[in-house]
């Protein structure tokens, strides 16, 4: 059994912001929602989501404005720029095929370490995946979850990294595959049950395998078998 030791609530809660401040909903200058709002967004008291959003305003991405609420001084980036952008379809395939070999890991290891909290989180970003099927960021945010929930930061950064490939993959995969989207959406929303459950229940070789053809899926649904 894995005797690591299991993050605060407010750390998890604090990544959770940073996907929040790293989508285009969230513009310099924007205001957040109140603490209202998003500690029951996140279901978690005030007093966590207050030390969370107190690391965001030492590092500098959000300001409190007295009687106004917190604002976005900076949003979030990506933990480094090395990925680039993607320039062509071999480009794409080979970074489908990269998230294979790294994500599959990332899951497995999520089976192995995620506590109560880190699966009510991958639970909770899948069901918000299931009610906004169309939304790129729903779908970022699902396998973000699955990274913190390996405990392990260097997978967190890494996914963190290339948050813009993914999404610039996601929009690509949904605009060039044969098949139409009525058609794709419930396969898809099977593989991302698949992982989560396989999560749940602390399996890695099926976590690993979920994970894999679920990538493995969205290569085939652009290019074909």
């Amino acid at each position: 059994m894995d005797q690591s030791p299991r993050r605060p609530l407010s750390e998890d809660i604090y990544e959770r912001l940073r996907d929040l401040l790293a989508s285009e909903s969230f513009p310099r200058d924007s205001r957040l929602p109140g603490e209202v709002e998003l500690a029951r967004r996140f279901s978690v008291s005030r007093p966590v989501l207050r030390q969370a959003l107190a690391r965001l305003r030492a590092e500098g991405h959000v300001v409190s404005r007295p009687g106004s609420g917190s604002y976005v001084r900076e949003p979030t980036r990506p933990a480094s720029p090395s990925f680039g952008p993607l320039h062509s379809i071999p480009d794409m395939r080979a970074f489908l095929e990269f998230r294979c070999s790294v994500e599959s890991e990332v899951a497995a290891h999520a089976a192995r370490r995620a506590d109560r909290a880190a699966i009510a989180t991958i639970r909770q970003s899948l069901q918000q995946l299931e009610q906004d099927a169309a939304g790129l960021e729903a779908d970022v945010v699902f396998h973000h979850a699955i990274a913190r929930a390996s405990g392990n930061r260097f997978f967190v950064t890494t996914l963190e990294a290339f948050h813009e490939q993914m999404i610039s993959g996601i929009r690509l995969t949904r605009e060039l595959a044969g098949r139409p989207e009525g058609e794709r959406r419930p396969e898809i929303a099977r593989e991302h049950a698949r992982i989560a459950e396989a999560i749940a229940g602390a399996d890695e070789a099926e976590a690993r395998r979920a994970m894999a053809d679920h990538l493995r899926g969205g290569i085939r649904r652009l290019f074909g078998a």
